[in-house]
């Protein structure tokens, strides 16, 4: 730790297990350094997926930065209208309507293959994970919220289309990872789950050796990180502890459960949401989906007081049980662009290094001639946030979802010709 040469990231490790990589600091001289170290914290990208589509009438946003307005199904992501991208009217020219084969391609833009065969191509979190893969522990999360599905749609689209949207190759998803206490261990080491009491208690007495060296205000970005942590421990093992667990002592509950799949709906994206934002503001990984429903989902939100599956009334999505869905689902999205934006880095903030992206395969139940997105973040300066945009009118060719694509790979420091349909970057934004 008091080697001359040491990175903004200090990397902490306990009994050998476990690793523990402190958030970004300022306090370089603390080492030995002379000079500071201008090296730019790292950016990353996100995206959260809700299948089935959104409901229309209620999904708008208009105006810019502070003055913007957000439609109902929006109004969780009002104290963050200045970090905002509202995109309406993008163009998925190969997701072709139905169901199944408008997910597949929704972070590829390819044609995908009907039948018995599977066929897609490389999705563009794969890519930027390819990128940042040996500068970073994990390459990239890809989790889910509900389970895959076999077999096949009507239209004879495989139903895996439906259940991914992270895809390795032509032939190979990504496998969704649905347990959030296996996430937690991927990222902070393979024996964490082994360990008894939280992975902290490894770790601190290097944590505090650490704070004696920087400046106050990192010493308070680490306290903030540390609770964090501890935080993300206590929710995961609350959703995978037994029932007679949780009123066990203090000191039993703080073990670490077996692994378990939480059953509560609100309680798994918010754990799901947690461990993103660690391992973004860790740089454990530099990319993550999340998939909170899948395409023709059977979802289901008893504590919304609706009783169907989530497909079931997206056929009448301008009804209120799908807006409550929808609601539902944005708030999630506005639980994780919080967390990152209360997370320091430097002279911003995780969500301002970052780009997570909201998006669905429909606009409403069967329509996909325009895809609804928002993004929030500024990726480090590169892109400029509090704006809405319109490009329904725009041709088709000029609103392409992949355009879209290529400019935020550019701004993470891939440069393609072209990708998916599209060759042009989406203009303006």
């Amino acid at each position: 730790m008091r080697q001359a040469k040491i990175s903004r990231r200090a990397v902490l490790k306990g009994l050998g297990a476990a690793t523990v990589a402190l958030p970004w600091l300022e306090s370089v001289r603390a080492w030995g350094k002379d000079t500071i170290d201008t090296s730019a914290p790292p950016k990353r990208f996100a995206c959260l997926f809700q299948g089935d589509g959104i409901s229309p009438p209620d999904w708008w946003a208009k105006g810019q930065g502070e003055a913007m307005e957000l439609g109902p199904s929006l109004e969780s992501l009002t104290p963050y209208k200045a970090k905002l991208n509202f995109i309406d009217g993008l163009f998925n020219k190969n997701a072709g309507g139905g169901h199944a084969r408008c997910t597949g391609n929704i972070l590829s833009g390819v044609a995908l293959q009907r039948g018995r065969i599977i066929r897609g191509a490389a999705s563009m979190d794969q890519l930027l994970a390819r990128k940042f893969e040996q500068e970073s522990a994990v390459a990239s999360l890809v989790l889910g919220c509900e389970h895959p599905v076999s077999g096949f749609h009507e239209s004879q689209y495989s139903m895996v289309y439906a259940s991914h949207i992270s895809w390795q190759n032509q032939e190979s998803p990504i496998p969704i990872e649905l347990y959030p206490s296996l996430v937690f261990d991927g990222l902070f080491g393979s024996k964490t789950g082994k360990l008894q009491g939280s992975i902290l208690d490894h770790v601190l007495e290097q944590a505090n050796d650490i704070r004696r060296q920087v400046s106050g205000s990192d010493k308070v970005k680490i306290d903030e990180y540390l609770t964090s942590v501890r935080e993300t421990e206590k929710r995961v093992r609350k959703l995978t502890a037994k029932p007679e667990e949780n009123a066990k002592t203090a000191a039993v509950a703080a073990q670490r459960p077996a692994d378990g799949l939480p059953s509560d709906l609100r309680e798994y994206a918010r754990a799901m949401c947690d461990v993103i934002a660690l391992a973004f503001q860790t740089d454990r990984t530099r990319v993550a989906t999340l998939l909170l429903s899948r395409d023709l989902s059977g979802q289901t939100y008893p504590f919304l007081g609706i009783k169907d599956d989530h497909h079931s009334y997206s056929h009448s999505n301008t009804e209120s049980e799908y807006k409550k869905i929808t609601r539902f689902h944005v708030e999630q999205y506005a639980y994780l662009v919080g967390r990152l934006a209360s997370m320091q880095e430097g002279d911003a903030t995780v969500l301002d290094n970052s780009c997570l992206m909201y998006v669905s395969e429909h606009w409403d139940a069967h329509n996909s001639n325009q895809v609804p997105c928002v993004l929030a973040g500024g990726l480090g300066g590169t892109l400029e946030t509090g704006r809405t945009f319109d490009f329904l009118k725009s041709g088709d060719d000029r609103r392409k979802l992949c355009s879209l694509y290529l400019g935020l790979m550019d701004r993470m420091g891939i440069e393609l010709k072209e990708f998916g349909d599209a060759k042009e970057r989406l203009a303006g934004v």
